[in-house]
């Protein structure tokens, strides 16, 4: 799986125990074609009639490097591919392709609440690995807002809930790129602008959050429970689905909050970025609390991922980089992740090592940070 002529030193830490920083949970259900097709895009749509979503970056990947681990030969047809996966079930295609991931820990987004997604304990077990579980402060914030009696009681049961759950968990994420873009106002909102957005926020408490207020009262609230218990808080950047404006998600926009956030000392981390990598590996590179992946853009780029690699790492300080898989629906998703974080990292690496820019143990050094070593950290694992 990894480019020749590398060192032993440096092939045994590429393959070493990853902790994937950032994952959700794989459906515990059989899947049909249909449904299968739409786990491995960020779309929301089929594939146009007569064509079908194997054939992009990441369904040809299935095909070659997730159908031997199911037992097949590599590029296996994708009929074949979903006949065998159909054939061993949906709890031991997770164990196959869950394992072979060669995962360590799994800190889990446990803030989609879909009952037919692995729970973070049950990801664990099914990896053969340790679990841990992000919270998502948006899922919180539907919470607190659903139970409220008044704007009152839903500042402070806010407050108190994130606190809770913080206590609970390895960190916390925010989606707010989702719900406003990343080119928000970094102020904390007065207490008086809260309370009557709070009240307003309760005449629709079933709605998703969208106010401008009330998010960044909810994001400077999570900024108080992880400054207490010494947790990072997640962004997620760039890429995703069909929810986000893409040209608001570019992380450069939150520099005003990276910058308030400096002096508290809270780790940000900037989740997935891409096509705005460089952007983020200039902010980690600049801010001493920054910390950077390129999450799912590994998996959906597939053969092109280790020019992604390559551009983040023209900067990107090697203590700020993370492995995350971004995984979610289908296992296929974590072992894909695996895959091309260890082969892309693998030809940057023999880059530098073949120019003679590193030695063997600089390589192998870095490969351990990123892999695992750094989120040991910063997740105080």
């Amino acid at each position: 799986m990894l480019p020749v002529d590398l060192p032993d030193s440096v092939r045994e830490a590429l393959l070493a125990p990853l902790v994937d920083h950032h994952c959700h949970g794989v459906s515990r259900e059989d899947l049909g074609r249909a449904a299968f097709e739409l786990l491995i895009t960020e779309g929301s749509a089929p594939a146009p009639p007569g064509t079908t979503h194997f054939d992009t970056p990441v369904g040809a990947a299935i095909r070659r490097w997730c159908a031997p681990v199911l037992g097949l030969e590599a590029h296996a047809p994708a009929a074949v591919y979903l006949a065998r996966r159909s054939e061993l079930g949906a709890a031991e295609v997770n164990r196959r392709l869950l394992e072979a991931a060669g995962i360590v820990a799994f800190l889990v987004d446990t803030g989609l609440e879909e009952p037919e997604l692995l729970s973070a304990a049950e990801m664990g077990r099914h990896g053969g690995a340790a679990a841990d579980e992000v919270v998502r402060i948006e899922q919180i914030e539907q919470d607190v807002a659903e139970i409220a009696g008044t704007a009152v009681e839903y500042v402070a049961g806010l407050a108190e809930e994130l606190a809770a759950r913080a206590a609970r968990a390895v960190g916390l994420k925010t989606i707010i790129g989702y719900r406003c873009g990343l080119d928000f106002d970094p102020a904390r909102p007065s207490r008086g602008a809260v309370i009557a957005a709070a009240g307003r926020r309760l005449a629709e408490r079933r709605e998703r959050l969208r106010d401008p207020v009330l998010l960044r009262h909810l994001l400077w609230t999570a900024v108080d429970a992880v400054r207490e218990r010494g947790l990072p808080l997640q962004f997620h950047t760039g890429f995703g689905d069909t929810d986000l404006d893409l040209h608001r998600v570019d992380p450069a926009r939150m520099t005003g909050l990276i910058r308030a956030l400096q002096p508290i000392g809270v780790p940000v981390i900037l989740l997935h970025c891409y096509p705005f990598h460089r952007q983020a590996a200039y902010l980690a590179a600049v801010f001493p609390h920054v910390y950077v992946d390129v999450g799912l853009a590994l998996t959906y780029t597939a053969a092109g991922s280790s020019r992604v690699m390559s551009e983040l790492l023209e900067l990107v300080p090697f203590h700020k980089q993370l492995f995350s898989s971004d995984c979610y629906g289908v296992a296929e998703t974590c072992h894909l992740g695996s895959v091309y974080f260890r082969l892309s990292l693998g030809f940057a690496l023999r880059e530098r090592l073949e120019a003679g820019e590193w030695t063997a143990s600089d390589a192998a050094r870095v490969a351990h940070m990123i892999g695992s070593g750094n989120a040991r950290r910063v997740y105080r694992l």
